[in-house]
């Protein structure tokens, strides 16, 4: 029969603590795990111009058979989603914007482009993705500013297309409010 005394149960319980304490230092050195990301819904009208280069205008006319003037009104909604970001750092989002363009001409030019891009705690922004319209695909790079009254975001973006046959370039403002 084993014996147990006040000193080897000391012993015992000490070896314990320090066994345990030795296989669980790795547990401990890991860092914290991140906070789950909160998606944010930031969409909204847009509203702006469009000024197309002389070989735009002429892609259009003579492969689609709409004759347009160089400037052209845009209206549409821009679906955006504001999915990580830090206390003081800055904001990863991606977005579809959706434009109807033409319309004072009489016509209908539709635009989609998804764009994902970053946005500074001050509001400046900048993004990069595809862009379809019936000139073609291209490659779109914007870049605005996001000026906050309260609630509401008003943003203010240019973005430049430029293609095979020439360039776009977008002046776009609209509004929106966090959800």
């Amino acid at each position: 029969m084993t014996v147990f005394t006040t000193t080897s149960v000391r012993r015992h319980v000490i070896g314990a603590v320090f066994l345990t304490l030795t296989l669980l230092t790795p547990a401990f050195s890991q860092t914290p795990v991140p906070p789950l990301a909160t998606a944010v819904s930031l969409s909204g009208p847009r509203l702006g111009f469009t000024f197309l280069s002389d070989g735009v205008v002429g892609k259009l006319k003579d492969d689609v058979g709409i004759n347009i003037s160089p400037v052209v009104t845009q209206f549409g909604w821009q679906f955006e989603k504001q999915f990580y970001s830090t206390e003081n750092g800055p904001t990863a989002v991606t977005e579809w914007v959706v434009l109807v363009g033409g319309l004072e001409q009489g016509v209908v030019l539709p635009s989609v482009s998804w764009l994902v891009g970053m946005r500074t705690m001050k509001g400046a922004e900048f993004g990069i993705g595809p862009n379809l319209t019936p000139v073609g695909a291209a490659l779109a790079v914007a870049a605005g500013m996001t000026f906050r009254a309260g609630a509401l975001n008003v943003p203010v973006n240019l973005a430049v297309v430029p293609s095979k046959s020439g360039v776009r370039v977008s002046l776009l403002a609209g509004f929106n409010t966090r959800r």
